[in-house]
């Protein structure tokens, strides 16, 4: 069975690199350019992982993994921010709002790959 991610950040450009590199490693993908956006489509179908960017408009990548947690099923994704904040204030202020795993803008396909092992997804 193929495992999902959810692919969660305003840029078109950054989606569409997850996309492929998400793709090469066997998963299958969804989109979404904002946290709101992020939240209907988790309430539609609950996917394995979410790649969820910081800085994002109508509700932020904190604001998104707070409400997730809340939501009937929103504690079993595994949610990897991908960010250019690299402030290690910043890196704890997501670990404590529920997120499991931090990558810095920009990454490549083997860093998201080792993010993912690390989390017993591939």
């Amino acid at each position: 069975m193929t495992k999902t991610c959810l692919i969660v950040d305003d840029s078109r450009t950054m989606r569409s690199f997850a996309r492929i590199a998400l793709a090469k490693l066997g998963f299958a993908t969804e989109e979404a350019a904002d946290g709101s956006l992020a939240l209907e489509a988790c309430r539609r179908s609950m996917p394995e992982v979410i790649l969820l960017d910081w800085n994002m408009p109508n509700m932020n990548g904190i604001e998104f993994v707070k409400e997730l947690r809340q939501t009937p099923g929103g504690g079993r994704p595994i949610v990897l921010f991908c960010t250019t904040e690299n402030d290690v204030a910043r890196i704890v202020e997501a670990i404590d709002s529920g997120a499991d795993e931090y990558i810095m803008k920009p990454f490549d396909t083997d860093i998201l790959a080792s993010k993912l092992s690390l989390n017993g997804l591939i």
